[in-house]
């Protein structure tokens, strides 16, 4: 993790002032901000000489809006999609990274914060996603509620309700996200233990959710959570048929 550290240190004043610049309404803001962003993760990639390896079952249009659902054993997870993902996005991240310096400014300026525990926070929060989308940029969202499963690559279950609440309301495809093997790569807990090996994803066809009501809710998240998470036993029996 140290590459991405020391990769951030030149590109990190450019973030900030697209950062600053989108909070003041300069759209440019934006493009600057997520092209240093996506630059640092390719980057960083290349220097650590792991390829990332996305299977596209689908290839999503970069001027349209998803909410991408991913599962999240690592914090890995996060490199990799903010790298990978076309087109313009916004994370839905933990409130405590606001107070990482600079990092967190670029954050809360760029991304959508929520503090799980408060109720406002979450309704703000969802407001806020449903103007990102409105706006055209995607969500990238991890509804298992953070890094919460016990003994990957057995995700948590179920599914947290919001992806699929803003996914209905604006009428717009969520994509299951199935990340392979980042558990394996850069273990919760271990920050410094990074095992190489290329970085596997599949980005899944879309769910359609036009003409879904709240009352198909808990269908679509179950149908995300099926298809994420049979991706993630099949890698799991074929580790178990080498051995």
């Amino acid at each position: 993790m140290l590459v991405f550290a020391l990769l951030l240190l030149p590109l990190l004043p450019v973030i900030l002032l697209g950062s600053w610049l989108y909070a003041r309404k300069i759209q440019f803001g934006l493009y600057l901000a997520h092209g240093a962003v996506r630059l640092w993760g390719i980057l960083a990639f290349i220097l650590m000489a792991m390829p990332i390896r996305a299977e596209w079952r689908f290839r999503p249009e970069k001027d349209k809006a998803y909410v991408y659902c991913a599962n999240h054993f690592s914090y890995f997870d996060i490199a990799v999609l903010g790298t990978i993902v076309p087109g313009l996005y916004a994370f839905i991240g933990k409130i405590g990274v606001r107070k990482l310096p600079l990092f967190g400014y670029m954050y809360a300026k760029l991304h959508v914060m929520v503090d799980r525990s408060s109720p406002q926070s979450r309704a703000y929060s969802l407001a806020k996603c449903m103007r990102t989308l409105g706006e055209g940029r995607s969500i990238i969202i991890f509804p298992e509620g953070g890094i919460k499963a016990q003994h990957p690559p057995q995700m948590v279950y179920p599914f947290k309700d919001g992806a699929f609440t803003m996914a209905i309301q604006k009428q717009v495809p969520i994509v299951p996200i199935t990340l392979v093997n980042n558990y394996r790569i850069l273990p919760d807990g271990k920050p410094f233990s990074v095992h190489w090996q290329p970085v596997e994803v599949v980005f899944h066809e879309p769910i359609p959710t036009v003409g879904l009501t709240q009352a198909d809710a808990d269908r679509l998240r179950e149908q995300a959570y099926q298809v994420i998470d049979k991706e993630l036993k099949k890698t799991v029996n074929k580790l178990e048929f080498k051995v």
